[in-house]
């Protein structure tokens, strides 16, 4: 096994940094949507995700590769959101077996109320500190990362 190569103190301090961020930050997120809407943030991510596509839809596995999720989580998180009529299963001609998910109508409607106030936050809480160069650093960064991560991802199939 090979020896481990610890975090120096300056690569602790922005690795704890960024993960306590994106955790305050996801709780902020959630707490807003909560009290403004009636989605979740992961309900909201879902949404998103499939209305980032102009049909609306994604094959299940590519809703789970998108937001990094298991099948038995998005199984179950699907369920909850198909019984409020936020998104549908639609058999897939070509796999018997696969299937879409779409967003519906109610979905539609349901983003576009919680969006204008999940933008603000996401404004007031992250983009409005910092500056255009950092953002351009952040995306950068954070392609890098999820490059990394698919990559592995897709060593594991």
């Amino acid at each position: 096994m090979d020896q481990v190569q610890w975090l120096d103190e300056h690569e602790a301090t922005a690795w704890r940094g960024l993960q306590f961020m994106q955790m305050r930050l996801e709780a902020a997120l959630a707490r807003q949507l909560s009290a403004e809407s009636s989605l979740s943030l992961q309900d909201f991510m879902v949404l998103v995700a499939l209305t980032d596509h102009p049909d609306g839809r994604l094959r299940a596995f590519e809703l789970a590769n998108t937001l990094g999720w298991d099948k038995t989580r998005l199984s179950h998180h699907l369920k909850r959101m198909s019984a409020r009529d936020l998104v549908e299963k639609q058999t897939c001609p070509t796999d018997r077996r696969g299937y879409f998910v779409a967003v519906t109508v109610d979905g539609r409607e349901a983003i576009r109320n919680a969006a204008p106030g999940h933008v603000a936050t996401v404004r007031r809480l992250f983009l409005d500190l910092v500056s255009d160069d950092e953002l351009e650093t952040i995306i950068r960064v954070t392609s890098r990362v999820l490059d990394r991560l698919s990559e592995d991802a897709d060593g594991q199939r």
